[in-house]
């Protein structure tokens, strides 16, 4: 098998297991539960074909969905970041990127504050999902902004701090 596959099969085994046994159970003052899982799809080599990016996410968000027992609420957020992934990165670079030139943001190839910005962003769209769908309701807005936020947060410091525990960084 390719190294790039075994790689990431591996991480997405790695981040789903910390986030079933893990993250699951972790409540920061009762409120936020991160969800690192997001992560492997952040790190989806855009080589690969948009359909098959739609499916390892859908089927990502299904498993994570079977666990919490949410019935589609992290399929669906999940599809929304893959598909919002190369527009943000886009805007992030101003343009100066074609989409089919982006590459896998990764530490050394840009700077922390780059790699907590696009993170927070893809996050949020993601939190902000899945507290919408799991409330269903716009009766308790600004309690689901407050959590969406608190969540992304939470998850964008894990992220980063992971991106740079277990990446080895080579400049450019």
């Amino acid at each position: 098998m390719n190294k790039v596959v075994i790689e990431n099969l591996l991480r997405f085994v790695v981040l789903l297991l910390l986030q079933f046994f893990v993250c699951n159970y972790v409540h920061l003052f009762g409120l936020f539960n991160p969800n690192i899982y997001i992560l492997a799809l952040l790190l989806l080599p855009f080589e690969m074909s948009s359909s098959l990016q739609y499916l390892i996410a859908f089927a990502t968000g299904g498993v994570v969905d079977l666990f919490l027992m949410t019935y589609g609420v992290h399929a669906a957020a999940s599809l929304l970041l893959v598909f919002a992934r190369p527009y943000v990165l886009m805007a992030l670079t101003a343009g100066t990127v074609k989409q089919e030139n982006l590459e896998v943001p990764m530490p050394g190839q840009k700077t922390w504050q780059w790699l907590a910005v696009y993170t927070f962003i893809m996050a949020f769209m993601h939190q902000f999902a899945v507290s919408l769908l799991e409330v269903f309701s716009f009766s308790r807005f600004y309690m689901t902004l407050f959590v969406a936020i608190g969540d992304t947060i939470f998850t964008t410091l894990l992220i980063v701090a992971l991106l740079y525990i277990f990446s080895p960084v080579k400049k450019k």
